[in-house]
Protein backbone atom coordinates (compact mmCIF):
# COMPACT_ATOMS: atom_id res chain seq x y z
CA UNK A 1 0.00 0.00 0.00
CA UNK A 2 2.89 2.40 1.06
CA UNK A 3 5.01 1.77 -2.26
CA UNK A 4 1.68 2.44 -4.53
CA UNK A 5 -0.05 4.84 -2.75
CA UNK A 6 -2.96 2.93 -2.24
CA UNK A 7 -5.28 4.60 0.86
CA UNK A 8 -2.15 6.03 2.05
CA UNK A 9 0.67 8.40 0.74
CA UNK A 10 3.29 6.84 -1.35
CA UNK A 11 6.05 6.04 1.03
CA UNK A 12 9.08 4.01 0.42
CA UNK A 13 10.65 4.12 3.61
CA UNK A 14 7.34 2.83 5.34
CA UNK A 15 7.28 0.29 2.28
CA UNK A 16 10.69 -0.81 3.16
CA UNK A 17 9.86 -0.75 6.84
CA UNK A 18 6.96 -3.63 6.53
CA UNK A 19 8.44 -5.27 3.61
CA UNK A 20 11.49 -5.89 5.96
CA UNK A 21 9.68 -7.48 8.69
CA UNK A 22 7.89 -9.43 6.64
CA UNK A 23 10.62 -10.39 4.92
CA UNK A 24 13.08 -11.05 8.11
CA UNK A 25 9.82 -14.00 8.73
CA UNK A 26 10.91 -15.34 5.57
CA UNK A 27 7.84 -14.23 3.10
CA UNK A 28 9.49 -14.55 -0.27
CA UNK A 29 6.99 -12.23 -2.05
CA UNK A 30 8.21 -9.30 0.25
CA UNK A 31 11.95 -10.32 0.17
CA UNK A 32 12.07 -10.00 -3.88
CA UNK A 33 9.39 -6.82 -3.40
CA UNK A 34 12.66 -5.54 -0.60
CA UNK A 35 15.05 -6.46 -3.40
CA UNK A 36 13.36 -4.19 -5.72
CA UNK A 37 13.30 -1.56 -3.75
CA UNK A 38 17.26 -1.97 -3.23
CA UNK A 39 17.72 -2.39 -6.79
CA UNK A 40 16.06 0.85 -7.75
CA UNK A 41 16.66 2.96 -5.31
CA UNK A 42 13.18 3.33 -3.50
CA UNK A 43 13.37 4.67 0.07
CA UNK A 44 16.62 3.14 0.56
CA UNK A 45 20.60 3.38 -0.84
CA UNK A 46 20.51 1.72 -4.43
CA UNK A 47 22.28 -1.23 -3.21
CA UNK A 48 22.75 -4.11 -5.92
CA UNK A 49 24.65 -6.28 -3.44
CA UNK A 50 21.63 -6.14 -0.76
CA UNK A 51 19.17 -6.57 -3.73
CA UNK A 52 20.96 -9.30 -4.82
CA UNK A 53 20.15 -11.28 -1.19
CA UNK A 54 17.02 -10.50 -1.08
CA UNK A 55 16.07 -11.65 -4.72
CA UNK A 56 18.52 -15.21 -3.87
CA UNK A 57 16.13 -15.73 -0.23
CA UNK A 58 13.12 -15.83 -2.10
CA UNK A 59 14.44 -17.38 -5.54
CA UNK A 60 15.87 -19.79 -3.14
CA UNK A 61 11.87 -20.63 -1.76
CA UNK A 62 10.90 -20.75 -5.91
CA UNK A 63 9.67 -16.95 -5.80
CA UNK A 64 9.53 -16.52 -10.00
CA UNK A 65 9.96 -12.31 -9.37
CA UNK A 66 12.85 -13.15 -7.17
CA UNK A 67 14.26 -15.77 -9.56
CA UNK A 68 13.56 -13.05 -12.24
CA UNK A 69 15.42 -10.83 -11.16
CA UNK A 70 18.10 -12.50 -9.81
CA UNK A 71 18.64 -13.75 -13.16
CA UNK A 72 19.04 -10.22 -14.32
CA UNK A 73 21.24 -8.94 -12.00
CA UNK A 74 24.11 -11.92 -13.10
CA UNK A 75 23.12 -10.90 -16.75
CA UNK A 76 24.38 -7.37 -15.90
CA UNK A 77 26.49 -7.81 -13.37
CA UNK A 78 24.75 -6.01 -11.03
CA UNK A 79 25.61 -6.87 -7.07
CA UNK A 80 26.69 -10.28 -8.82
CA UNK A 81 30.03 -11.08 -10.86
CA UNK A 82 28.28 -10.64 -14.04
CA UNK A 83 27.36 -14.73 -15.21
CA UNK A 84 25.49 -15.35 -18.17
CA UNK A 85 25.05 -19.15 -17.09
CA UNK A 86 23.85 -18.35 -14.11
CA UNK A 87 21.48 -16.07 -15.48
CA UNK A 88 20.25 -18.76 -17.62
CA UNK A 89 19.38 -20.87 -14.90
CA UNK A 90 17.48 -18.45 -12.93
CA UNK A 91 15.77 -17.04 -15.82
CA UNK A 92 14.77 -20.58 -16.77
CA UNK A 93 13.38 -21.32 -13.54
CA UNK A 94 11.62 -18.01 -13.51
CA UNK A 95 10.07 -18.81 -17.30
CA UNK A 96 9.36 -22.73 -16.36
CA UNK A 97 6.85 -20.62 -14.19
CA UNK A 98 5.46 -18.46 -16.48
CA UNK A 99 7.07 -14.97 -15.98
CA UNK A 100 7.05 -13.24 -19.11
CA UNK A 101 10.14 -11.21 -18.89
CA UNK A 102 12.09 -14.30 -17.82
CA UNK A 103 10.63 -15.90 -20.89
CA UNK A 104 11.64 -12.90 -23.07
CA UNK A 105 15.40 -12.89 -21.67
CA UNK A 106 15.80 -16.71 -22.10
CA UNK A 107 14.77 -16.12 -25.22
CA UNK A 108 17.69 -13.57 -26.38
CA UNK A 109 20.22 -15.65 -24.34
CA UNK A 110 19.32 -18.66 -26.34
CA UNK A 111 19.08 -16.53 -29.39
CA UNK A 112 22.65 -15.20 -28.74
CA UNK A 113 23.96 -18.31 -27.13
CA UNK A 114 24.74 -16.54 -24.02
CA UNK A 115 25.73 -18.71 -21.25
CA UNK A 116 24.12 -21.30 -22.72
CA UNK A 117 24.16 -23.03 -26.10
CA UNK A 118 22.84 -21.11 -29.45
CA UNK A 119 19.29 -22.85 -30.05
CA UNK A 120 17.05 -20.65 -32.56
CA UNK A 121 14.29 -23.27 -31.89
CA UNK A 122 14.51 -23.01 -27.98
CA UNK A 123 14.62 -18.84 -28.69
CA UNK A 124 11.25 -19.03 -30.86
CA UNK A 125 9.44 -21.01 -28.12
CA UNK A 126 10.36 -18.59 -25.62
CA UNK A 127 9.79 -15.78 -27.41
CA UNK A 128 6.44 -16.98 -28.99
CA UNK A 129 5.27 -17.93 -25.11
CA UNK A 130 6.28 -14.63 -23.87
CA UNK A 131 4.17 -13.03 -26.61
CA UNK A 132 0.98 -15.23 -25.72
CA UNK A 133 1.22 -14.14 -22.15
CA UNK A 134 2.22 -10.63 -22.27
CA UNK A 135 0.05 -8.25 -20.37
CA UNK A 136 1.33 -5.14 -22.04
CA UNK A 137 1.81 -3.87 -25.36
CA UNK A 138 5.36 -2.97 -25.16
CA UNK A 139 6.37 -6.71 -23.83
CA UNK A 140 4.10 -8.07 -26.45
CA UNK A 141 5.75 -6.29 -29.31
CA UNK A 142 9.12 -6.80 -27.67
CA UNK A 143 8.56 -10.48 -28.18
CA UNK A 144 6.89 -10.37 -31.36
CA UNK A 145 9.20 -8.24 -32.86
CA UNK A 146 12.14 -10.72 -31.52
CA UNK A 147 10.25 -13.87 -32.39
CA UNK A 148 9.68 -12.94 -35.84
CA UNK A 149 12.58 -11.59 -36.47
CA UNK A 150 14.65 -14.90 -35.54
CA UNK A 151 11.89 -17.10 -37.76
CA UNK A 152 13.73 -14.96 -40.65
CA UNK A 153 16.86 -17.07 -39.95
CA UNK A 154 14.70 -19.74 -39.35
CA UNK A 155 13.75 -22.90 -41.99
CA UNK A 156 10.07 -24.05 -41.82
CA UNK A 157 10.68 -27.24 -39.99
CA UNK A 158 12.86 -25.31 -37.33
CA UNK A 159 9.44 -23.17 -36.66
CA UNK A 160 7.39 -25.84 -36.90
CA UNK A 161 9.92 -27.81 -34.16
CA UNK A 162 9.50 -24.26 -32.00
CA UNK A 163 6.15 -24.31 -32.35
CA UNK A 164 5.35 -27.79 -31.53
CA UNK A 165 7.56 -27.02 -28.16
CA UNK A 166 5.30 -23.51 -27.14
CA UNK A 167 2.01 -25.64 -28.09
CA UNK A 168 3.07 -28.54 -25.02
CA UNK A 169 4.83 -26.64 -23.04
CA UNK A 170 3.09 -26.21 -19.63
CA UNK A 171 4.05 -24.20 -16.31
CA UNK A 172 5.59 -26.09 -13.80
Amino acid sequence: MYREGYGVSQDYVQATIWWRKAADQGLAEAQSNLGLLYAKGDGVPRDYLQAALWFRKAADQGDALGQANLGKLYADGDGVPQNYPQAAVWWRKAADQGNVLAQVNLGLLYERGRGIPQDYERAHMWFNLAASRAEDAETLNFAVKNRDALAAKMTPAQIAEAQRMAREWVPK
